[in-house]
């Protein structure tokens, strides 16, 4: 699991401290970017992965959320009115409103680690959905030479076929054309080695999706007993 990002955002230096110290009990501290309430609007998103907001009391917060919740990020606000949290959540879908009592370091960080949880498993789902999309780009291409493979080898054959009889009447031709052909010749055999070599991948990749099915197979009745 790569480290991760969290943004701090707080007026208040003892704020960041608690949750900084907090954390450092568990097994996995991501590192910590610490940013005042008038962070504006031009912060990248991609430099972190979550937010946590230190609201305090009153609408100072009002502006970071705004700039937030438009990056697309997810949020943790800590906040010292309770009453306020119905609110926060109505106006800013992605953030998770916690109120700042007793132990509240405790419930912001483990709500923070499974926050963190979640969006490595996105990342994962969508690093996983780009590899199938271009494993699917592969297989088309694949399949695509297996289907031209026929007719790519009779082409060469009649390309191979040809340069052959042309190389058995070497008085009709210049040296300079006769290596020429020669060539011709040497290339349409390595292109026609390719080709066998195509479909010896096809007979291996067959045979290994059978055995896959087997397996499956076999585990699965196993599971079944």
């Amino acid at each position: 699991m790569e480290k991760r990002t969290v943004l701090i955002v707080s007026d208040d230096a003892e704020f960041p401290r608690q949750i900084s110290a907090r954390w450092q009990s568990e097994r996995n501290v991501p590192a910590f970017m610490l940013l005042g309430s008038g962070l504006g609007h031009g912060l990248d998103a991609m430099t972190f992965d979550l937010a946590i907001i230190g609201a305090g009391r009153g609408d100072a917060m009002r502006p970071a959320l705004q700039a937030l919740e438009a990056g697309g990020n997810p949020v943790i606000v800590v906040t010292d009115e309770a009453h306020l949290i119905p609110a926060v959540r109505r106006e800013f879908p992605r953030a998770v409103a916690v109120h700042r009592y007793g132990g509240w370091t405790d419930t912001v960080v483990l709500l923070a680690i499974e926050v963190l949880r979640r969006v490595e498993a996105v990342n994962r789902a969508e690093r996983a959905e780009q590899v199938s999309a271009l494993m699917k780009c592969h297989a088309t291409l694949g399949q695509y030479m297996i289907e031209m493979r026929h007719t790519l080898n009779n082409a060469l054959t009649s390309v191979l076929g040809n340069a052959e009889l042309l190389l058995l009447e070497p008085g009709a031709f210049s040296a300079g054309v006769l290596s020429q052909i020669d060539t011709i010749r040497n290339m349409a055999l390595r292109m026609h080695e390719v080709l066998q070599r195509f479909s010896s991948l096809e007979k291996e990749l067959t045979f290994a999706g059978q055995q896959s099915v087997k397996e499956q197979r076999a585990q699965a009745a196993v599971v079944g007993q």
